[in-house]
């Protein structure tokens, strides 16, 4: 039962939140919150003593529907109490709704969570401010777990979190139901918003690893809700689902015994997940059915060649052109980082230097591990120099400790 509640939380508070929020408003998404929390609170507190019910969810969701009942029939008793100088527009019409039915079935929860989604991902809201409210409403993450993975405070992740609901409030959004026009109008946003969010458990090192999987795996479970949805099952949604199921599939072959970074050259082909694979290559052969190119496309193409085990010349080949196309429809200074690699395995480590010591990313510690990998068996005091500048920009221990032992290895 301990761990019980805490995965019930993970996956049924969200969707409590989100139908109550689409029957409320967003004028009243604390009321959803507070009944949601509640809900979970009851539970911690009768079922170690009642024993656990038969049937979990269904009680979560009887629980949560008596106590939005409460709700709506407590603020009638106060509308009709107080005089009308009280009321605000905020308030829930408590009085011609309040015996209404909460409808906590399969199909509402699904479209009230895309609701929720296309809600949180308009372009008033900043994109940290996005995935905060998106892990909180969308994935039932606690405060801390938040704070954890922004590397920051929980003051921090509430202030923000309170902008990003006062600006719904001041749009006056509404949970209507996504039509064909916001769709068109906003899909790009949310797309971004699933893609940041996975690239920030991807590649970001919070102090609990547990943590990065469970951002991945969130936004995978979140571009599944899009892809299911007939509006927003498009070619580019299934690049981006295609991305990250690539991706994820490597995670665990990422991270060392002593939680430090594993670069690609160096992972257990082993510990790579075949089925994470398989989906991948899955979506991304529907992502072809399309007739426009996004980088969605071309970055879940270069993540399937990197799930490729052989380290073939046509790999690299192929990688490489894929990241020359990415360059064009979208340069970064990761991509054009990543893509140095790639030119050193066609074109060899010389040419690859030339081209990567032109990035000047003075701040990124893969930036420097890369110079030491590209400047070993060339100039190896080169190497180590850099090797040691990754080792102090390192942002975990782990890494620091690992790059110091390639520098190490090289002498003087």
């Amino acid at each position: 039962m301990d761990e019980l509640i805490p995965h019930l939380f993970r996956t049924e508070y969200s969707k409590i939140v989100a139908v109550l929020c689409t029957r409320f408003g967003f004028a009243q998404m604390e009321v959803a919150e507070d009944i949601a929390s509640e809900t979970f609170l009851t539970a911690m507190q009768t079922w170690p003593m009642d024993g656990l019910p038969p049937h979990p969810v269904a009680w979560l969701y009887h629980v949560a529907k008596n106590k939005a009942r409460n709700y709506l029939q407590r603020e009638a008793v106060f509308r009709g109490t107080v005089g009308p100088e009280l009321k605000h527009a905020g308030t829930v019409d408590a009085a011609s709704v309040e015996m209404a039915e909460i409808d906590l079935s399969p199909g509402n929860i699904g479209d009230s969570q895309l609701r929720m989604m296309f809600a949180i991902c308009q372009p008033s809201i900043p994109p940290e401010a996005q995935i905060g409210l998106s892990l909180r409403i969308l994935c039932g993450f606690g405060i801390e777990e938040i704070a954890d993975a922004f590397l920051t405070n929980k003051e921090t992740i509430n202030k923000r979190l309170y902008r990003a609901r006062e600006k719904l409030r001041e749009e006056k959004m509404d949970m209507v139901a996504v039509s064909a026009t916001e769709v068109e109008e906003r899909l790009d946003s949310v797309m971004t918003t699933i893609y940041l969010l996975f690239t920030e458990g991807y590649y970001s090192t919070p102090r609990d690893p547990e943590v990065r999987k469970l951002l991945c795996f969130e936004a995978i479970r979140l571009c599944r809700m899009l892809i299911d949805n007939p509006l927003t099952d498009r070619p580019e949604v299934n690049a981006l689902l295609a991305l990250m199921c690539f991706h994820a599939s490597r995670l665990d072959a990422r991270v060392g015994q002593q939680g430090e970074l594993v670069l690609y050259a160096d992972q257990e082909v082993s510990r790579w997940n075949a089925e994470l694979i398989s989906d991948g290559a899955f979506y991304l052969r529907r992502s072809a059915s399309g007739t426009v190119l996004t980088k969605y496309h071309v970055e879940a193409n270069i993540a399937y060649w990197h799930c490729v085990k052989e380290d073939s010349a046509e790999k690299w080949e192929a990688v490489l052109q894929l990241y020359n196309q990415l360059l064009m429809l979208d340069y970064s200074p990761v991509a054009a980082l990543n893509r140095t690699y790639a030119l050193a395995k066609v074109r060899g480590n010389a040419m690859a230097l030339t081209e990567a010591e032109k990035l000047k990313l003075a701040a990124n510690p893969y930036y420097y591990a890369l110079l030491g990998e590209l400047y070993t068996g060339i100039d190896n005091a080169k190497a180590r120099a850099n090797y040691q500048q990754a080792a102090s920009l390192a942002k975990s221990e782990a890494d620091r400790q690992e790059l110091t032992k390639k520098s190490m290895r090289l002498g003087l």
